[in-house]
């Protein structure tokens, strides 16, 4: 476990360091290029466009795909035997390492494809159901060809369905999230690092290492995107985020009874994906249904978010940002050990799942919104 630790670590800095300086190159290149926040597509309702530049996604896309890529090749063209004498604690994960490079080429070139939708609508706001298309065909091709399945005991077409229905979910949910300065890269480092500890716990090199890059990329981003923020990831960043998180989380094994020194050792483990995202979730399920009651679609974006009434109830916007990091990190400390406890202890987790959720909604209902209106970014 100690060597897995060792590397995800390392490429959370790996990550760091090529996102950083992208994201302050692509600032220059952005505000010189006039590539700036967007009104979005038809409909959607912003409080103000503001000058700063929509195209940071570029930075945290680039320094997960570009390490991911050197070690691809590298694993595809490395003399093993020399690798295994210099360091032998990956001679165990030589043959794990090899199965997983055709998976690895398959997310790479997903990424790309969502990221590639995220930064044309950035540019010119793409319909709604173009951009779902744009999201459904790259999950489609890693669940039917790639082995990218949930709850594989229930058969081929459930098993289908529900993976298919988690990764736009989710997808979907970091999207929405991006709607306020440092809230959705705060959350994807939150979200992502805990994710990491489970993979290094499981010893799954390839899930840790990934999940290492978007910590450490979204580290580096969140650097110039923390309030008042500098530059935007856009579309292009957000979507692959939430992909990335998705697809990763069907990848990592939750339950494994056979091994007492997994994640997750008994049956409920598998709620500890959604029990870490629950308020990216509850973010995507409120404002969803706010908008189907009012007869909108749920894509057509507007200033109705949790972030948003949180601001509409008091907050700062800098506040309300530090509730749903702070509430985010609750949820998933208390997800990230669910897998290893007594059913008891697992009953407290669940409780005090709902019971933060449960607040939330009460505050919201209990209290009228001021006067003001927030202002999103993007």
């Amino acid at each position: 476990m100690r060597s897995v630790a060792v590397a995800a670590l390392v490429m959370v800095c790996v990550g760091f360091a090529i996102s950083a300086p992208g994201t302050w190159a692509l600032l220059r290149v952005g505000v010189r290029l006039r590539m700036l926040d967007s009104p979005g597509s038809a409909g959607h309702r912003k409080a103000a466009l503001r000058a700063v530049p929509n195209i940071g996604g570029i930075a945290i896309t680039l320094g997960i795909v570009l390490p991911l890529a050197a070690g691809v090749a590298a694993v595809a063209v490395v003399d093993w035997a020399r690798i295994t004498a210099i360091l032998p604690g990956i001679a165990p994960h030589e043959e794990r390492l090899r199965a997983s490079l055709p998976l690895a080429v398959a997310l790479i070139a997903a990424t790309l494809a969502l990221h590639v939708v995220g930064l044309v609508d950035d540019r010119r706001a793409l319909p709604a159901r173009l951009k779902l298309v744009g999201q459904i065909l790259p999950a489609l091709v890693l669940v039917l060809f790639f082995d990218v399945r949930l709850l594989t005991m229930l058969g081929p077409l459930p098993s289908i369905l529900i993976t298919m229905v988690w990764i736009l979910a989710i997808t979907n949910a970091m999207n929405f999230l991006d709607n306020m300065d440092g809230l959705a890269a705060g959350v994807g480092v939150i979200v992502s690092a805990l994710f990491m500890i489970a993979a290094v716990v499981n010893q799954q090199w390839f899930i840790a290492g990934i999940l290492g890059l978007m910590a450490g990329s979204l580290s580096g981003f969140l650097v110039f995107n923390l309030p008042p923020a500098r530059i935007f990831m856009g579309d292009g960043g957000s979507l692959v985020i939430g992909f990335l998180l998705a697809v990763l989380t069907v990848r990592t094994t939750w339950w494994d009874p056979a091994n007492t020194e997994a994640i997750g050792s008994v049956w409920y483990a598998i709620f500890m994906p959604p029990v870490i995202l629950a308020i990216p979730l509850y973010d995507l399920c409120s404002v969803t249904l706010i908008r189907l009651r009012q007869g909108r679609s749920p894509f057509v974006g507007d200033q109705q978010h949790f972030s948003h009434r949180l601001v509409q109830r008091g907050l700062s916007k800098r506040g309300a940002v530090a509730v749903i990091w702070g509430c985010t990190l609750v949820t998933g400390i208390g997800g990230i050990s669910l897998g290893r406890l007594p059913w008891w202890q697992a009953v407290l987790v669940g409780v005090q799942t709902v019971v933060v959720l449960g607040v939330l909604a009460l505050l919201e209902h209990a209290t009228r919104p001021s006067r003001r209106s927030p202002e999103s970014p993007g």
